[in-house]
């Protein structure tokens, strides 16, 4: 279970799994303290929605930018409880995660 992306660094850092919540999930290898980054999502740019994209919304209300992912965060499921959350592409800890734990972010959609 490796992702498309080789990133050593992040492979270290999670780990694709099953999800009791839907299908697969993304775990974490290693603890993570509140604050704490856990990775960049990586992919190629794109204008539409589709499978393991990512949108980052302007919050001064400016136009969208999304990625299709292609490493390990792809896996990323919502849970109205998020662990963690993105800044840009850039995904940190909102509370400390346990190894083994699975990290969720909240979809959410346009604020």
């Amino acid at each position: 279970m490796t992702s498309k992306v080789c990133s050593p660094w992040l492979d270290a850092r999670v780990r694709k799994g099953r999800s009791p919540i839907h299908g697969w999930g993304c775990f974490a290898r290693i603890p993570f303290a509140t604050g704490q980054r856990i990775g960049t999502f990586e992919g190629s740019e794109v204008v539409e929605d589709g499978p393991h994209v990512l949108w980052v919304y302007d919050p001064d209300g400016g136009a969208p930018s999304a990625r299709q992912g292609t490493n390990l965060l792809r896996w990323l499921n919502h849970s109205a409880e998020p662990n963690a959350e993105f800044e840009v592409f850039h995904l940190y800890a909102r509370r400390p995660i346990a190894a083994g734990e699975e990290i969720t972010i909240d979809y959410g959609g346009a604020p």
